[in-house]
């Protein structure tokens, strides 16, 4: 298994402007890189500051340019807010700039604030978004390919530009449709989940499910790539970790805003943080999450990999407003400290555990 670091960009001190919002997520994929992160992820939202970034394959670019080793991913693109040619040719081009360290994170959406304003239908997401994976797969794997779909329609046209990576980039699937985790069984994509701001027995039943998902295809549940997105914070200050667990609530509270259609844009695109309903207490959602010191980290990490089985387990260290410099002692501390309390709890080293290989592309029928 490995991990890797999730930037949202999110936007939360008023006095900080975008432009150090994004320097800072750039300065947290450099030391990702010089402490031994897999990969760096960028999401992609838009018009509202739950995220700052409107197109991750941008950012994917700059992040391969000023780096060497580490993959570059997107968690995730919105399919259906995209032209299906272009994005497939966008997402080509970033493999071959990046020397083929791209990873294709993709999922269907569900704030409506963005759909609405770049002309989608929220409604009709997961068809769009099957359809959307469809052309992705011809355009990248065939000479040409054209689509007759319900939603798209792409006359016969060749990607001029080819991914280095073949026939295609590995492809993550977001979400907990289990339609789209039968997918990932049947097409070799792999599975990527996220327990928010709960604790590890949700992510073990969302585990659960893509195991059924695999038996129902035929499929071996012990091969499955499992991908987890999870929340974590190091550190050995108190008022760090309660700032941090802050953050991650703010972030629960703006998303249900957007998606319930409850949200209230203040100073333009600043959503409102208005808390939840049935919302845990700030306590409960401590408990929740992988915070604390490195040790107490360690112990907690290495119960989970052993509950849910993660083959890479993804860490999203900035949330709201927690200072720079603690994201960065954050993660230094955790590839320092809780890394090798990992490899030594298991006996071996970080890649051996859960080694489950990576899937291979499947053929096209025609090839």
């Amino acid at each position: 298994m490995d991990f890797g670091v999730f930037n949202l960009l999110q936007h939360r001190d008023h006095t900080k402007s975008p432009h150090t919002v994004l320097t800072e997520a750039l300065e947290h994929t450099r030391l990702a890189e010089e402490l031994g992160f897999s990969r760096v992820w960028f999401a992609e939202h838009h018009f509202s500051n739950y995220s700052l970034c409107p197109s991750p394959l941008l950012l994917c670019t700059q992040a391969a340019a000023m780096t060497k080793k580490i993959r570059v991913g997107c968690a995730v693109l919105i399919l259906p807010l995209h032209a299906p040619a272009r994005v497939i040719a966008e997402i080509a081009l970033v493999d071959a700039m990046s020397g083929g360290r791209l990873d294709v994170g993709v999922g269907s959406g569900y704030q409506n604030y963005e759909f609405e304003r770049l002309g989608a239908d929220l409604t009709q997401n997961k068809v769009m978004f099957n359809e959307m994976l469809d052309m992705i797969e011809r355009g990248l794997r065939e000479p040409n390919f054209s689509y007759d779909g319900k939603y798209y329609k792409q006359l016969k046209t060749a990607i001029n530009m080819r991914p280095v990576q073949s026939p295609r980039p590995p492809i993550w699937v977001a979400g907990k449709d289990p339609n789209s985790q039968r997918r990932c069984a049947r097409d070799g994509y792999i599975p990527f989940i996220s327990g928010g701001i709960g604790g590890p027995e949700e992510l073990k039943r969302q585990r659960e499910q893509v195991e059924q998902c695999y038996i129902d295809e035929g499929k071996d549940p012990a091969t499955i790539p499992l991908g987890v997105l999870r929340f974590a914070c190091v550190s050995d200050d108190q008022s760090v970790i309660d700032r941090y667990v802050d953050g991650a609530r703010f972030q629960k509270r703006i998303a249900n805003s957007l998606r319930s259609r409850k949200e209230t844009l203040v100073d333009d695109y600043m959503v409102a943080e208005v808390p939840g309903e049935n919302e845990e207490s700030f306590e409960q959602i401590t408990k929740n999450l992988l915070v604390g010191d490195s040790e107490s980290v360690a112990e907690r990490i290495c119960q989970e990999i052993e509950l849910y089985r993660p083959l890479h387990m993804n860490i999203y260290f900035a949330v709201g407003d927690v200072p720079h410099s603690a994201v960065m002692n954050s993660m230094e501390q955790f590839a320092t400290k809780v890394v090798p309390v990992i490899e030594k709890h298991f006996g071996k080293p970080l890649a051996e555990i859960n080694d489950v290989p990576m899937p291979e592309p499947l053929a096209m029928a025609a090839e």
